[in-house]
């Protein structure tokens, strides 16, 4: 009998260890192709604005070098830390190959096989074109190279567990919706590509289910949850109209921060602004604003209320509204 209850004690490490072994050698990715098209590193440098890559790898706060490593990024998981994307041979990415970089932006995955965390957006990049890697791939050779690595991200056990993020990336890993409608118009279409692809508008205005996966079921309906305890506001066709949001003032928002009320977005949103898309063309600040306010694309929006004193957009912190253009 004490053996038996000796046993019953093993018996679970003996299952989570098996079980650990299998989540180990479960291959994951697909095969990149073996060729990509010539780069221009002025679109990728464009793409790599609309897609948040200088805002998140970017430490502003600490007026750290572009792309060398952002700010870190407490979550419930732990605390992540951006890593250091220039093309140094040891402290970034200067030893991957296209491949290796494609595998990683695409699909998540690391030139080693393992996953990535999900708090790098590659679920929304999964879209891009051989010729956008591409683009990416030169505008990030041509950084200066940054010596120092970012440090560790600091997650505890079992997040630590890297190949446990395989079981998240099958239960909650889905391509973006981002192929044109017929009978939409060519605004409506550019503007889901880069809402629901590139500038990843849900990874922020999305709430979150116990596991970090996005929810559905309130698909931009807001998240007060993000990291560092900031929030991110409604951005629903229907909410946006009530707080007085127009295609013309939403797309001048995003060049310039400033709210229909005269306030000024704040905290995270304005990194957002001032590193992403302030730096974008008027015609694609419009054709954001223009798939938000009809999410449908039935090429009728209807008019916005007036523009109330204050908004939910308003009133965030503000220390790290800096309208410049600089890093």
């Amino acid at each position: 009998m004490r053996g038996l209850i000796r046993f019953s004690f093993v018996l679970p490490g003996i299952v989570a260890g098996i079980g650990a072994g299998i989540l180990a050698l479960w291959p994951i990715g697909d095969a990149e192709p073996p060729t990509f098209p010539t780069g221009d590193p002025e679109r990728g440098a464009y793409l790599a604005r609309a897609s948040g890559c200088v805002s998140c790898h970017t430490n502003s706060a600490a007026k750290g070098p572009a792309l060398a490593g952002g700010a870190p990024l407490d979550t419930p998981f732990g605390t992540f830390v951006p890593p250091n994307i220039t093309p140094h041979r040891d402290a970034g990415i200067g030893r991957w190959t296209i491949q290796d970089f494609a595998k990683a932006v695409r699909q998540g995955v690391s030139p080693e096989g393992d996953p990535y965390y999900p708090v790098f957006t590659y679920s929304f990049y999964a879209g891009f074109t051989d010729q956008e890697v591409a683009d990416l791939w030169e505008a990030f050779r041509t950084v200066p190279p940054v010596a120092e690595a970012a440090p560790a991200h600091d997650v505890g056990f079992p997040f630590s567990f890297r190949s446990g993020l395989k079981l998240w990336r099958a239960a909650y890993l889905n391509a973006p919706k981002t192929d044109a409608l017929m009978g939409t118009t060519s605004p409506w279409n550019r503007g889901r590509l880069l809402v629901e692809g590139a500038a990843h508008c849900a990874a922020c205005h999305t709430g979150r289910t116990l596991a970090g996966g996005l929810d559905d079921s309130a698909r931009f309906a807001g998240n007060d949850s993000l990291p560092g305890g900031s929030k991110a506001p409604a951005i629903l066709k229907d909410e946006l109209l009530a707080r007085g949001w127009t295609v013309a003032n939403l797309a001048y928002a995003l060049q310039s921060g400033i709210l229909p009320n005269g306030d000024a977005f704040g905290g995270s949103m304005a990194e957002v602004v001032v590193a992403g898309t302030s730096f974008l063309t008027d015609a694609d600040r419009k054709a954001i604003a223009t798939y938000l306010l009809d999410p449908e694309g039935t090429g009728e929006i209807p008019e916005a209320a007036p523009a109330p004193v204050e908004t939910p957009m308003a009133g965030m912190d503000h220390s790290q509204m800096d309208m410049g253009n600089g890093n």
